[in-house]
């Protein structure tokens, strides 16, 4: 089996009984690649088929398949009160980092909590699972 040199984000969401229940898998960095499967498990399975073909098919009509991650800047900008932006400066002076590398610090350290209690982020009603898939 031949391995691609590509690690594209997936998206797997439970699909409710009306769209016939199971899970759907969505690649966000490829418009129209998806697939689902009764379990999780069988999602990602099936989405692994959905990848080798929808790159096969680019491949095949000479069009370049976006980067993984495409759509991730790394850049976001979140206004807070003020207290709490003095509470971060004074917290980062202390720790002798830039605000920059605190606030990425915490809010790493706030999802790997996150995902070591078993949680997901719900969005909505429907429970959502970000991975990527390893090639």
């Amino acid at each position: 089996m031949k391995k691609f040199p590509v690690d594209y984000p997936f998206e797997i969401r439970p699909l409710s009984k009306e769209d016939g229940g199971g899970y759907s898998i969505v690649f966000p960095d490829l418009p129209g690649c998806r697939s689902d499967g009764a379990t999780p498990e069988e999602a990602i399975e099936n989405g692994r088929d959905a990848l080798k073909s929808w790159l096969a098919v680019a491949s095949e009509f000479d069009e370049k398949a976006p980067k993984p991650f495409h759509t991730a800047s790394g850049r976001f900008v979140q206004r807070v009160p003020r207290s709490l932006h003095a509470q971060l400066v004074a917290q980062a002076e202390t720790e002798g980092v830039s605000l920059n590398t605190l606030v990425v610090s915490l809010v790493s350290q706030g999802l790997g909590r996150r995902q070591s209690n078993g949680r997901r982020q719900k969005t909505g009603s429907t429970a959502t699972t970000r991975k990527r898939l390893v090639r």
